[in-house]
């Protein structure tokens, strides 16, 4: 028996109560109804159509088949990789490609309840987001790896020079010692800012509570990072407000912000011999539905390609690798700062053009809706 109109319009209705991607089909394998998640998944989903014009996936359809018609239909092989599905139903892990588009997705095909008529209800549980993420993992698995072998890897051998050929060689000894302070040095730092990292990204969802003075923290910010810039031959300006300025927020975090961005600039940027550093108030910022107040680092340096900006907050990336890592850097400062400013609902933005210097902003609310 096919469902009539009455009974289509209802079930078309069920399934718009559904969030997942959900189609219904009659016994014929025609589809009778979709809901608006099917459609922004798999596209306009034609409607009195068989169901393989809509998706042309062979373990699918040969799931389709089996639960329309069991007696006349293979079972499908079962997928170890998904729950149990409802009684006389399939669930299945298939890649299916839309639109040039490679979607991996979580598919369970189930009778339709006998109140709704005789068909079956396909749905669609889009994985990209999980595949996405187990990807990151393992990025950034092999990313810490990558950073810590090569440390230990220059340990291991110096250790190895010192208990045979350079035994007795006081110059060498003291020269392997001073590089092994330097990879162990590293090592320190790469593990401080994980945990760091790994404190800031599970504190993100829980605002500050705190107020801070951004003047008077900006100022210590420079005081502490001005003999560093001295001894690099760059003069730090600052450009502040007479006035104290007070935010919602967590001052160890702020410091460790600004710190990084005003380090960043003298090592990085330090090449035109100056780093500003600006403190404005910002009338009315969109993104942030109100007033605030915004943190300009400037530096006159070599810039940066426009290609690597949108990636500069990306864990473990870095312009130059070789000259980050003789520079003593870890490659997760700018992603401890996004992390951070996101924990204040502010905002970070940069821009660099090569060979005109870099500019990085962070706008912080003046006050936190609700607080």
């Amino acid at each position: 028996m096919q469902p009539g109109t009455r009974q289509s319009d209802q079930i078309a209705q069920f399934l718009q109560t559904v969030p997942l991607a959900m189609l219904a089909v009659d016994l014929r394998a025609r589809v009778i109804a979709a809901n608006a998640a099917a459609e922004a998944m798999l596209g306009t989903v034609p409607i009195d159509r068989p169901f393989v014009t809509v998706l042309r996936h062979p373990a699918v359809n040969q799931a389709l088949e089996w639960v329309l018609d069991p007696e006349n239909h293979a079972t499908p092989p079962a997928d170890t990789q998904m729950p149990p599905p409802p009684p006389g139903g399939h669930a299945l892990r298939a890649t299916i490609s839309i639109a040039g588009r490679d979607i991996p997705s979580d598919i369970t095909v189930s009778p339709m309840p006998i109140s709704m008529g005789e068909g079956a209800l396909i749905a669609f549980a889009d994985g990209s987001g999980i595949e996405q993420a187990g990807q990151m993992r393992r990025d950034f698995v092999a990313n810490v790896s990558h950073e810590l072998r090569t440390p230990l890897t220059a340990l291991i051998g110096f250790i190895e020079t010192l208990r045979g050929p350079a035994r007795d060689d006081t110059a060498a000894r003291e020269r392997f010692l001073t590089i092994m302070e330097t990879e162990a040095g590293r090592m320190n730092r790469l593990v401080g800012d994980l945990l760091s990292l790994s404190r800031v990204e599970a504190e993100e969802r829980r605002r500050p509570t705190g107020k801070v003075d951004l003047n008077a923290l900006l100022q210590g910010v420079a005081d502490t990072l001005d003999r560093a810039a001295q001894a690099g031959g760059v003069r730090i300006e600052m450009t502040l407000p007479s006035q104290p300025v007070q935010v919602v927020g967590e001052s160890d975090q702020l410091v460790q912000v600004f710190q990084n961005l005003v380090e960043n600039a003298v090592k990085y940027g330090g090449s035109g011999g100056w780093v500003g550093i600006t403190l404005d108030h910002v009338a009315h910022e969109p993104r942030l539905r109100g007033p605030g107040w915004s943190v300009t680092i400037q530096d006159r340096g070599e810039g940066i390609e426009a290609l690597h900006l949108p990636r500069l907050t990306e864990r473990f990336y870095r312009v130059d690798a070789h000259r980050s890592r003789n520079q003593g850097g870890t490659g997760l400062g700018l992603a401890i700062v996004k992390h951070i400013v996101n924990r204040h609902r502010g905002l970070l933005k940069i821009d660099s053009k090569k060979g005109q210097g870099s500019t990085f902003t962070v706008i912080l609310p003046e006050r936190h809706h609700g607080a």
